[in-house]
């Protein structure tokens, strides 16, 4: 068992992902901006820790991840903006090293994004900026000397998992259910030998296991 600290636990994929662990017997936290959703970390057997990622120091991010094994992060400004996009998708994930760091912590999985996400598209100034940041965040985490692993999902789609993927360091761009990012995620918790690696991901024709596995 793992005490796996999430971060974005409430969110599309966090808030599939964080039940699976639970059910695999892991201890698991998430990072919560209010009470908001205080009931579904009760029902999903979640600890509910208080902290907005906007504006925590990396100090206070330290003393609440200080119990964690395994961190996770799949918070994302989600189009809110490009000042949340900086603060969440690109300091975020250099607090969250900072934080590891500190309390030697060792394995990070990071949620990004594909690389040809919308260049089919004129999506604008701030989605350009949002594949900017997290460009920078992803170099931080790779020239960082943690057990990481960042998962690149192509466009999510708000449905759960049917357990059928693509799995591989280079795929052609496509979509993938947030349910099969948190299965892959899941699965990728228990093989802790896959590590210092970039997978991209979409929805496709491998069960999750098999994938995972033929990554080793």
């Amino acid at each position: 068992m793992s005490n796996i600290f999430v971060i974005g636990a409430t969110g599309g994929i966090g808030k599939r992902l964080c039940p699976m662990l639970v059910s695999a017997g892991h201890s698991v936290s998430g990072l919560a901006r209010d009470s908001g959703h205080k009931d579904w970390y009760e029902q999903n057997q979640v600890t509910m820790v208080e902290g907005d990622l906007m504006d925590i120091t990396v100090e206070s991010l330290t003393e609440l991840t200080k119990d964690a094994d395994v961190i996770v992060f799949s918070a994302g400004a989600a189009g809110s903006g490009k000042e949340r996009t900086t603060l969440i998708d690109g300091e975020g994930p250099l607090k969250v090293i900072g934080a590891m760091r500190r309390n030697q912590i060792k394995r990070l999985y990071l949620v990004s994004v594909f690389p040809e996400a919308g260049r089919t598209k004129e999506l604008g100034e701030g989605f350009e900026h949002y594949m900017s940041v997290k460009k920078e965040a992803d170099v931080a985490i790779v020239e960082s000397e943690l057990d990481w692993v960042i998962l690149r999902p192509g466009t999510l789609l708000n449905e759960e998992g049917d357990g059928s993927v693509s799995l591989a360091k280079a795929l052609p761009y496509s979509s993938v259910k947030r349910g099969n990012v948190a299965k892959v995620l899941a699965t990728l918790i228990e093989a802790p030998h896959i590590k210092r690696d970039i997978f991209e991901l979409t929805d496709g024709d491998h069960a999750v296991d098999k994938a995972v596995a033929a990554l080793a």
